[in-house]
């Protein structure tokens, strides 16, 4: 554990670090028209972050120990077939039931 005021420092200087990193782009930016190129760039950082946080959380699951889970890869690439066919909510709700379903069926 650490000390209180060490917590209390840490606290606030990463609550001042996050308020300045939205207001920058919502309060100096919230009112201008961003250049073309800058929001062709944009469009893509859901697609490289999302997979950056799940692909962890499928080869090394916590829940597995850390060890790659076959039922969980399984899993993964239905809910991605089923995204790229059918869309976001389509591949959340595949790749929940095929988990599931898979856990069951192996007693996982």
């Amino acid at each position: 554990m650490i000390d209180d005021s060490t917590f209390w420092l840490v606290t606030l200087v990463l609550g001042a670090g996050t308020y300045l990193i939205r207001f920058s782009f919502l309060g100096l930016l919230g009112g201008r028209q961003l250049p073309e190129w800058l929001l062709v760039h944009l469009r893509y950082v859901g697609v490289a972050v999302l997979p950056a946080l799940v692909t962890p959380m499928i080869i090394w699951p916590a829940a597995a120990g850390g060890q790659p889970d076959p039922l969980r890869m399984v899993a993964a690439l239905a809910a991605l077939v089923a995204g790229w066919r059918l869309g976001v909510l389509w591949a959340i709700g595949v790749g929940m039931g095929s988990l599931w379903g898979l856990q069951w069926a192996w007693g996982g």
